[in-house]
């Protein structure tokens, strides 16, 4: 049999669910792994499917990469996991059915995780491993990422000729986590050379049937469906999937109707669910045209009134001056508002409010944000960090920030939970920082996570945080660019104290049309300073800087007086190089910001007025 000439002319039914038939009966490791020490089980459901109908038998090595089989220990068994499962699936097809070696993807929500470098060399090593047993064709499922999908694609075109079948998976319907429309992915994937293009996964037959009411019947390549049985039911600490065979054949007449070529089925299915589906399609005709249903995207077009010039555009043509202001550890905000009052006379541009620093519960930055809007009528620019909330809590926050108007916000990774007062609380991370710079850039573009449309676009003006305390300055330049890339506006650093390393800052950065607000914190005492230097990662005081907070004593104004000179004097090299000055409040007392916004606003009029003497 010839598998191209098969799919030209009926078709083809494809296998069930490998992995949650194996947890149904209990077992919950490394399914893969099973192809050595478990042979026997490996074959036995591969003959089930075969009886069942099925046309193409998938291989029991969708996760069978050196980063997923690194998490079981076996990260150096790639090769003879992936040939045993091409192994297994052959002998068990008999030749009465296709074998199609299975890749599955590796990235996930976060896609800086894993470099395409790094998945390009797992890729390779799994593909070459596969096609050393002679497999009938690849399968390569389940990629939320079309830019994975599209970066193997190409790999394996090169490398092979024979049949593949590429399939996407969604989160919501017609629309993958991108934003693409499911029929541009498919035009993309299928020029780049697949035979058959689809989805799978995550997604029950309704849904993946109006997914398909959308899209074309391709020119070239053909339409491939393997939906989940359900969406699942968690019983009793399991995943159950519910959905009944009859239900699956009935949905099979129904996708062929939409132009499937190849249908079989994922998560929850079984040799009942594949027997349905060849019962109902099995000696039907394909079909060679059909009617789409119009597209919609209801996308509301608003047009923002900016009171306020973007923080990061006002600091590419002048001096912008920011203020950290940390939301209380307790309840009353009399203090901190009176600070903020105080701030926003001196002539700052915006306060920022940190998202629970150091781990430690605080006045959500968002309330403080909305009041200091409102009360006092400076724009705060509001942190996020990726640790406390999952994907779900982010978009939420997200929407919730847009609504309120706030829309200056500063991307952070968080610190840890384990470093603050809570340190067996969840750490979230479901993003980095560059993913949901990403995230919050697609918000703009009116496109949630899963694709779908927000009703509207944001208006978000992105800020990212820079590290410059580092060994090798370059790297952390290079990652500030990869945050360019994903959409940051400007960057707010870590504070520094050294004159010097303000100008090893600009040299390495002055390439960059992206401003950069240089973080300045005054010290509070000798102590203060001992504690940044010894037990601050990635920040080291000058000996003299520790030396002049010595010499101040142990009298707090003296100590007081020696940080904001220390601080003034990093000021005074900043300000030559950067219109972006980021103050940062040491324990609210504002008194020092304070302080130093007003020696900037006035060294900066001082300069006003030397250059308006000079050019007269």
């Amino acid at each position: 049999m010839d598998f191209r000439d098969e799919l030209r002319t009926r078709i083809l039914i494809g296998d069930g669910a490998m992995g949650t038939l194996l947890y149904s009966n209990g077992i919950d490791n490394c399914y893969e792994e099973l192809n050595i020490s478990h042979p026997d089980r490996i074959a036995t459901i591969h003959t089930a499917y075969l009886e069942a109908g099925a046309d193409i038998l998938q291989s029991n090595t969708y996760g069978a990469n050196y980063y997923k089989l690194k998490l079981y220990g076996r990260e150096e068994e790639v090769s003879s996991i992936n040939r045993k499962g091409i192994s297994l699936a052959k002998k068990a097809a008999m030749g009465k059915a296709f074998v199609f070696g299975t890749i599955g993807a590796t990235r996930s929500f976060r896609k800086s995780n894993l470099e395409l470098e790094e998945i390009k060399r797992s890729f390779r090593e799994q593909l070459y491993s596969q096609l050393m047993e002679d497999p009938d064709g690849l399968l390569f499922e389940t990629y939320y990422d079309l830019e994975e999908l599209e970066t193997v694609l190409k790999i394996a075109r090169q490398e092979t000729q024979l049949p593949i079948i590429a399939n996407v998976s969604l989160h919501e319907i017609g629309y993958l986590q991108s934003g693409i429309h499911l029929n541009e992915a498919f035009l993309r994937l299928e020029e780049l050379g697949a035979d058959a293009v689809g989805v799978n996964c995550r997604l029950g037959p309704h849904h993946m049937l109006r997914s398909f009411e959308e899209v074309p019947l391709p020119k070239h390549a053909y339409l491939s469906v393997y939906p989940n049985a359900s969406l699942p039911d968690y019983i009793d600490g399991r995943l159950v999937y519910e959905a009944v065979p009859e239900y699956f054949g009935s949905s099979a007449l129904k996708l062929r109707e939409q132009g499937a070529r190849i249908i079989g089925g994922c998560c929850g299915t079984t040799p009942k669910h594949i027997q349905a589906i060849k019962q109902a399609v099995g000696n039907l005709p394909p079909i060679n045209e059909k009617q789409i249903k119009p597209r919609k995207m209801e996308l509301i077009e608003v047009t923002y009134n900016e009171n306020n010039v973007a923080l990061h555009q006002k600091a590419k043509k002048e001096r912008t001056i920011l203020v950290e202001l940390d939301p209380p550890k307790k309840l009353g905000i009399k203090e901190f508002m009176a600070g903020a009052k105080a701030l926003h006379d001196a002539g700052i541009d915006s306060i920022t409010l940190a998202d629970n620093s150091l781990a430690t519960p605080r006045i959500s930055n968002l309330a403080l944000g909305t009041m200091l809007k409102n009360e006092i009528g400076t724009e705060p620019l509001i942190h996020i960090t990726c640790r406390d909330r999952n994907l779900i809590g982010l978009q939420s926050h997200l929407m919730g920030l847009q609504t309120l108007g706030l829309n200056e916000i500063l991307v952070v990774t968080g610190d840890p939970s384990k470093i603050g007062d809570f340190p067996g609380a969840t750490s979230v991370y479901d993003l980095s920082s560059l993913d949901l710079i990403s995230l919050i850039k697609q918000f703009n573009e009116g496109l949630s996570y899963s694709g779908q449309s927000l009703g509207q676009r944001t208006n978000f003006k992105i800020a990212a945080a820079f590290n410059p305390n580092v060994r090798y300055l370059h790297k952390a330049v290079e990652r500030m660019e990869k945050k360019i890339a994903c959409g940051a506006h400007s960057f707010l650093t870590q504070p520094v104290y050294s004159v010097s390393q303000i100008e090893d800052l600009y040299e390495s950065t002055k390439h960059l049309d992206t401003p950069i607000f240089i973080g300045i914190m005054p010290l509070t005492s000798s102590r203060n300073a001992e504690f940044i230097h010894n037990e601050v990662p990635g920040i080291k005081l000058p000996d003299d800087i520790r030396k002049a907070m010595a010499a101040a004593g142990s009298d707090p104004v003296k100590a007081r007086a020696e940080g904001v000179a220390i601080a003034r004097e990093l000021v005074d090299a900043a300000v030559e190089k950067f219109n972006g000055i980021y103050l940062i409040t040491p324990f609210l007392r504002y008194e020092m910001t304070v302080e130093l916004s007003i020696y900037i606003r006035k060294v900066d009029s001082e300069r006003f007025v030397e250059v308006t003497t000079y050019e007269q």
